[in-house]
C-alpha cells in the first residue's frame, strides 16, 4: 500500500472524481494541499482575489455544464467565513460546490489560537454535510462521502475543514482501486406516472412549470418531448429558464412577481391544471398562494420529499429525479399517442399563442439618458442565440428577465434564492473557466458590480474573456422603487460629485468604473447614447477575443427607473408603457378571453 500525506490522498480522490479546476486562495493553514495540488500539477488553480469570489467562481463553474463542481480553498479562520454566502447561495439552488478550508492543528482547536474557527457548525445550515476531518486517515474518505452526497438526491455544497496537522499525516492509501460511491436518485413509478398524466388528460387548460431540477438533472431534450407529445404548454421558472427555448411554440412564458412576461401571468391565470417538475414553488414565482392555486389542480415533482407540501399541498406529490420522471412521462405518453388515448389541447394552445403575440412591454425607448429597457432589446439583436447570460439580483436581473431571450439549458445563471450582490463578476469567471469558447456575458448594476470588482484582475491575469454590461443609475434602484411604499428613498443614492471626472455630465454619476476596470488589467467601453449600444456590445465581443480579458460596456441610465412588478400575479404594475399589440387593445385581449 502507497503511503502518502493525508493531503495528497485528497488531491488524487479530487482527480478521481473528475476535477480539474480549483478556485481559492492559498494561506499558511491550507499549504498541505497547496503543496499537493502543486506537485500533482492536475487541477488548474484559479487564484481569486477574494475569498467569497472563489466561492462564487466556483458555484458559476458547477452552474456552467452538466456533472460539473466547482471546487473552492481557503485557509483557516475568516476564508471559511468569506465563503458562507458561496455555501448559501449554492445550497438555496441546489448547486454542487465543494468548498475546503484550512484549520489550527487538532492540538490548538479551541484555544482561541490565531485564525482558529468552528467552521463546522458555522456552515452546517447552509451545507448538506460539513465536517472537521479529526484523522488523517478518514481524509480520502471525507472526500469520498463529499462527492457522494454532493451528487445524490437534490445536489448541494459540502465544506471539509482539515487541520494542519491533519493534512500533514501520513496514511496509507490506495488510489489504483478506488472508485466514486454509486449516486442515489429517487426514482418516480409507473404507477404514479400514470396516475400524474391521467390527472393532465382530465383538464382543459395544462400547463407544465418547468424548474431549475430539469437543468441539474440534464433533462431539458426529455422536457420538450414530453411537452411536444402531449401539445402541453411549459412555463420555465427563474432557474429554469432555458429548458425550452423562448421560441418554441410551446414556450407560454414565465410567471412572477417580477421576473415574468406579461403573456405569462395572463396564461397561468387562465389555467387549470399545473405538472410542477423540478421546481419549488418560490415566492416571488407564486406570489401568494391563495391567488397562485386558485381554480387549479396541482401535481409536483421533486427530488426532495420534504420540498412537497412545503409551500402548499398539491393533490398528488411524485418524489423522483426530473429526468426519471420525465423519461416515464415521455414513454407512457408515447403508448397513449399510440393507442390515440391522447387529448387535444390545440384550441388551449392556440390562446397561449396568442397571449404571447400580443402581450408585451416597450422596449424602443429613444430618450436620453438611456431607458435601461432598451438595453436589452439591443442585447437580444447583438448578440448569439448561444450566449450565457449571468447575473445576480437588482432591477437589471429583473428587466434581464422580463426582456432577454434564452434558448437553451445553462443559458440563463441566477442564484436565484440567495441573491447575492457582487456574485455576478466570478460567477461569470467560473463560467468562463469550464469552457473559454463560449460567448458569455454578465450583466449588473453598479452596485452588483462595485461589490466584487476587484475579480476583474482575475479575469485579466488568468485569461479568461467575457463580455459584462453595466447599467449605470447611482442608484440601489431595486431598494429605491420598493421604498417607494414607504415614501422614502434613503441611503440608496450611489451618486457623488467625482473630483477626478471631468465629463460634466459623467461627473456626478460617482465612481468612475472605466478607470477602475482599467486598472485592474481588463477593457472597457462607455455608451450614452442609445443608438451605440449594439455597436458597442459587438465591439466588446471583439475586443474580448482579441484581448482574451473582460470588456465592460457601462451603459449610463436615467437615474430612476421603475420597472414592472407586483405583490400578486394577477396584480402587476407596468410603471411604463406597455406593448399590447391587439388592436383594441386590453380591451380586445378582454372581448377575446385572453385575459380569463
Amino acid at each position: 500500500m502507497a503511503k502518502m500525506k493525508a493531503a495528497m490522498a485528497a488531491v488524487l480522490v479530487m482527480e478521481k472524481e473528475g476535477i480539474s479546476t480549483a478556485f481559492g486562495v492559498p494561506g499558511a493553514a491550507i499549504n498541505p494541499l497547496y503543496s499537493a495540488l502543486r506537485e500533482r500539477e492536475s487541477i488548474t488553480h484559479i487564484l481569486a482575489r477574494h475569498v467569497e469570489g472563489a466561492s462564487h467562481m466556483a458555484e458559476g463553474y458547477t452552474r456552467a455544464a452538466a456533472g460539473n463542481i466547482g471546487v473552492c480553498i481557503g485557509t483557516s479562520g475568516p476564508a471559511g467565513t468569506d465563503m458562507i454566502t458561496g455555501l448559501y447561495s449554492a445550497i438555496a439552488d441546489s448547486i454542487p460546490i465543494l468548498c475546503i478550508t484550512g484549520q489550527a492543528p487538532r492540538a490548538r482547536m479551541y484555544k482561541e489560537d490565531f485564525q482558529a474557527v468552528d467552521i463546522e457548525s458555522i456552515s452546517k445550515p447552509v451545507t448538506k454535510w460539513s465536517v472537521t476531518v479529526r484523522e488523517p486517515a478518514l481524509v480520502p474518505r471525507a472526500f469520498q462521502q463529499a462527492f457522494h452526497l454532493m451528487r445524490s438526491g437534490r445536489p448541494g455544497p459540502v465544506l471539509i475543514d482539515l487541520p494542519f496537522d491533519v493534512q500533514m499525516g501520513e496514511i496509507e492509501f490506495d488510489i489504483d482501486t478506488y472508485e466514486p460511491l454509486p449516486v442515489y436518485k429517487p426514482a418516480a413509478t409507473r404507477k404514479q406516472i400514470e396516475k400524474a398524466l391521467d390527472m393532465l388528460m382530465a383538464s382543459s387548460k395544462p400547463l407544465i412549470v418547468a424548474g431549475g431540477g430539469i437543468i441539474n438533472a440534464d433533462a431539458s431534450d426529455l422536457l420538450v418531448e414530453f411537452a411536444e407529445l402531449t401539445g402541453v404548454p411549459v412555463i420555465p421558472t427563474l432557474m429554469g429558464w432555458g429548458t425550452i427555448p423562448d421560441d418554441h411554440p410551446l414556450m407560454a412564458g414565465m410567471v412572477g412577481l417580477q421576473t415574468s412576461h406579461r403573456y405569462g401571468n395572463a396564461t397561468m391565470l387562465a389555467s387549470d391544471f399545473v405538472l410542477g417538475l423540478g421546481n419549488r414553488w418560490a415566492n416571488r414565482h407564486t406570489g401568494s398562494t391563495e391567488v397562485y392555486c386558485k381554480g387549479r389542480t396541482f401535481v409536483h415533482v421533486d427530488i426532495e420529499p420534504t420540498q412537497i407540501g412545503r409551500v402548499f399541498n398539491p393533490e398528488l406529490g411524485i418524489v423522483s429525479d426530473a429526468k426519471i420522471a420525465l423519461e416515464l412521462l415521455v414513454l407512457v405518453a408515447r403508448e397513449r399517442k399510440a393507442a390515440g388515448q391522447l387529448k387535444d389541447f390545440s384550441d388551449w394552445v392556440g390562446r397561449c399563442t396568442e397571449r404571447k403575440a400580443l402581450m408585451h412591454r416597450k422596449t424602443h425607448f429613444t430618450e436620453t439618458p438611456i431607458k435601461p429597457l432598451r438595453v436589452y432589446e439591443e442585447m437580444n439583436q447583438a448578440l448569439p442565440r448561444d450566449t450565457i447570460y449571468v447575473t445576480t439580483i437588482g432591477l437589471s436581473q429583473i428587466a434581464g428577465a422580463q426582456f432577454l431571450h434564452v434558448y437553451g439549458p445553462r443559458q440563463w445563471i441566477n442564484c436565484g434564492q440567495a441573491g447575492p450582490l457582487g456574485w455576478t463578476i466570478p460567477a461569470a469567471l467560473g463560467v468562463v473557466a469550464a469552457d473559454p469558447t463560449r460567448t458569455v456575458v454578465g450583466l449588473s448594476g453598479d452596485y452588483d458590480f462595485q461589490f466584487l470588482i476587484e475579480e476583474l484582475a482575475v479575469g485579466a491575469q488568468f485569461r479568461l474573456p467575457y463580455v459584462h454590461v453595466l447599467v449605470n443609475n447611482s442608484y440601489l434602484g431595486l431598494i429605491r422603487q420598493s421604498q417607494r411604499g414607504f415614501e422614502m428613498d434613503y441611503c440608496v443614492q450611489l451618486a457623488f460629485e467625482n473630483q477626478n471626472v471631468e465629463d460634466p455630465a459623467l461627473k456626478s454619476y460617482g465612481v468612475d468604473h472605466q478607470a477602475v476596470v482599467q486598472g485592474l488589467g481588463c477593457k472597457s467601453l462607455r455608451v450614452t447614447d442609445p443608438e451605440k449600444i449594439q455597436a458597442a456590445i459587438k465591439q466588446a465581443q471583439a475586443m474580448a477575443q482579441e484581448f482574451r480579458v473582460p470588456v465592460v460596456v457601462e451603459v449610463i441610465l436615467e437615474r430612476v427607473t421603475n420597472i414592472a412588478m407586483g405583490t400578486e400575479i394577477d396584480k402587476i404594475n407596468e410603471f411604463e408603457d406597455i406593448d399590447c399589440r391587439h388592436p383594441e387593445g386590453r380591451q380586445g385581449l378582454e372581448m377575446a378571453g385572453l385575459l380569463e
